[in-house]
């Protein structure tokens, strides 16, 4: 045996083959840096400055000065924020900063940026200094494709956390500072921070902590107009920018919408931990609409310039308004334990977020309906479209929902190509249809007396006045459900989140009196979907969605157009020999039945000509009422009572 051994080792060193480990052989790996000081629950001596100055709306630029008092001389670190609680991710611009220097006692200090962590800074401080001043430039993108545009020249969002480098070694809620913010001449602005004074557009902030600053942006601009949309304390105010003066007129119907979902959430919330609440809007085509980031104290809402003027038109930002103000209690008063952080750069781990965004968007769909923001058949519309695309996700074959709360962590800021088998981020969508079954199941087992506004009133709600956030865990989600109702609420959402099957996907929906069916003519709420993606949607049918140009936008996975060979990109010239026009592909699907589809198409510099083999028709997914069940969606989208008044 050992003669056969030492023959296989010459062959293998004859023919150059790597048979066998080479121990020992080869190059050594090299130790990483020394770990950037962890966050420890320590007092921090003295107040961090901070001034910012953004009025270079010219060039998208803004100006950051800090000092920083030094705890002891000898190295220090300085962080700039990786990790974002409203992305779930570590979405932090450090491409962004540029020209940073620091000084102390007048002398340039050389700084080091940590090899592995590269939003770590490293400076040897002198003995004897007391302060360390920094000097940077945050560079906003300038057009869409560098990111979100922040600035224009007559309205401007300020990212406190995207201006500050702070100290490691400490949690953010325990360093004090003090802000300044210098704003273009005539510029007005508004934010959940309380402000000492404002001299020559300059304005002082009250002293709070990183950790606070950091989750409280300004909008700021030339035209502004702020309505207070609760009578009672705590107030709340609907803050609107725009590019123009004539964009900031919300109808009173619109108005009284949105002051119901003030009523509503606070209804069933029974709690407020805020002295006052900012809803920042921006009504722009300069930045980026069609977007919500959430936060403890304020909401930001970024919509088109005419939403106000023509909402319809933007059915799908409809329910931002009552999602962010929502994430306010679940999400930043309470937030999953592995989620919270205690500084910005510690990496998140998102196991809950079907509780963070799904439940969320189950109330932000609910409390659109019950304000009156939508109409009930609206939300309804809007609920089948969602179950329908959740139904389509194929890729649950090889991905749970609960592996798709982890999805910001790797593909945060990217579009994917095949969401329908890749699952991005269906925590949302899903997530809505995961508590509908949960909303339904409470009804039906107290015969209607509860409901999930019942468990969201025990678990989210807190003492009035308290910011200080409450972390839960899995465990606590179930506690909290069975002192609703007793069951097996861990087995239920872990069959749910770790399933490969949609076999329980609409319970929820049929419990409640519902059916998802599909028939030939598209809901409204459809056909503007259609609209506001610029799109022709037969994804429910031949599995593709086309522009008018021609160009195909998605492909279903394994759909008819799928094994056909259509890809994403390519532009359809013909179909069935005539010149390309979304009618006449809507037609074709519509009599494919007894002939398949001929379509001639060009991608890659080349034409090609596929046959899509299709039986069905034309398919647009909707509501149907099964017949003699008790209905229970339409309890959930109307108005809560108080209790002194369902008496």
């Amino acid at each position: 045996m050992k003669f056969v051994t030492l023959v296989l080792i010459c062959y293998a060193w004859i023919l150059g083959s790597p048979v066998l480990a080479q121990v020992g052989l080869g190059p050594q790996q090299l130790p990483l840096p020394p770990a950037i000081p962890a966050p420890q629950d320590i007092p921090y001596k003295g107040v961090i400055e901070i001034a910012v100055d953004a009025t270079d709306t010219a060039h998208k630029i803004y100006s950051v000065h800090e000092t920083l008092p030094v705890q002891h001389s000898g190295l220090m670190v300085l962080l700039y924020p990786q990790w974002d609680s409203g992305s779930h991710a570590a979405t932090g611009p450090i491409a962004s900063l540029a020209g940073l220097f620091l000084h102390a006692k007048g002398q340039r200090l050389e700084w080091r940026r940590d090899p592995v962590n590269v939003f770590a800074f490293a400076v040897d401080v002198p003995p004897g200094t007391a302060t360390i001043e920094v000097e940077f430039q945050y560079l906003s993108p300038v057009g869409p494709r560098g990111g979100a545009v922040s600035i224009s020249a007559d309205l401007l969002t300020v990212p406190w956390q995207n201006l500050m480098l702070y100290p490691a070694g400490y949690y953010v809620r325990n360093l004090p500072v003090r802000a300044t913010l210098q704003l273009p001449t005539a510029f007005e602005q508004a934010s959940s921070l309380e402000r000492v004074k404002t001299i020559a557009d300059r304005t002082e902030y009250k002293e709070t902590t990183i950790e606070h600053l950091a989750d409280s942006p300004v909008y700021a601009g030339r035209y502004f107009k702020e309505i207070e949309l609760t009578k009672d304390s705590p107030s709340v105010y609907l803050d609107l920018f725009g590019d123009k003066p004539e964009d900031l007129n919300p109808s009173e119907s619109q108005l009284a919408s949105l002051r119901l979902v003030v009523r509503q959430t606070l209804q069933m919330f029974r709690s407020a931990h805020y002295a006052h609440y900012n809803l920042l809007v921006s009504l722009s085509d300069l930045l980026p609409g069609g977007g919500g980031l959430e936060h403890l104290e304020s909401s930001e809402v970024n919509l088109a310039a005419d939403f106000f003027r023509n909402s319809k038109a933007h059915l799908s930002d409809v329910t931002l308004f009552p999602h962010e103000y929502v994430h306010s209690w679940n999400g930043f008063y309470r937030q999953p334990a592995d989620l919270w952080t205690a500084n910005f750069n510690t990496p998140m781990r998102d196991s809950l977020l079907w509780v963070y965004e799904g439940q969320t968007e189950f109330w932000g769909m609910a409390l659109s309906a019950r304000s009156g923001l939508l109409a009930q058949q609206e939300v309804l519309d809007l609920l089948a479209m969602d179950a329908a695309t959740a139904e389509a996700h194929t890729g649950r074959a090889w991905k749970s929902l609960q592996d798709s709360n982890n999805d910001p962590l790797f593909d945060a800021g990217h579009s994917v190509p095949w969401k329908d088998w890749q699952r991005r981020e269906d925590y949302y969508g899903e997530g809505v249809l995961l508590w509908l079954d949960v909303d339904s199941l409470i009804r039906s087992r107290t015969g209607g007396a509860k409901s999930l506004s019942d468990f969201a009133r025990a678990f989210f709600a807190g003492v009035n006045g308290s910011t200080t956030t409450q972390t839960y865990t899995f465990d606590d989600v179930c506690r909290s459900l069975s002192s609703v109702t007793a069951y097996d609420w861990a087995g239920f959402l872990r069959a749910r989140l770790e399933t490969h099957s949609s076999e329980h996907l609409l319970d929820g929906l049929k419990r409640a009196g519902y059916q998802l069916v599909y028939k030939t003519t598209p809901t409204e709420a459809y056909r503007q979907h259609e609209l506001e993606e610029g799109v022709v949607d037969l994804s429910f049918s031949i599995g593709l969605t086309v522009d008018e140009r021609g160009v195909i936008k998605s492909v279903a996975w394994d759909k008819p157009s799928f094994r056909a060979g259509l890809g994403i990109g390519a532009r359809i010239l013909s179909i069935n020999d005539a010149p390309f026009a979304t009618a006449k592909l809507q037609e074709a699907v519509a009599k494919a039945e007894s002939t398949p589809i001929n379509i001639t198409y060009s991608v890659d510099g080349a034409e090609h000509a596929v046959s899509v083999s299709y039986k069905g028709g034309l398919r647009y997914p909707r509501f149907e009422r099964i017949p003699g069940t008790p209905d229970l969606l339409i309890p959930l989208l109307s108005i809560e009572q108080r209790p002194s008044e369902s008496k």
